[in-house]
């Protein structure tokens, strides 16, 4: 399964996105939590 993350400002604004395998994730989301950074994340939409 892939995902989409997207790091977010302070206002909650999305700056840029990615889109990840589900091995990635934990990896990105400790690294957002160790400095403190805001991450949205939902399933990737499947390519036609």
């Amino acid at each position: 399964m892939r995902f989409e993350i997207m790091r977010l400002d302070e206002t909650g604004a999305a700056i840029d996105s990615t889109v990840v395998d589900a091995t990635s994730v934990n990896r990105i989301v400790q690294q957002a939590a160790a400095i403190g950074q805001r991450l949205y994340i939902r399933p990737a939409e499947a390519a036609s």
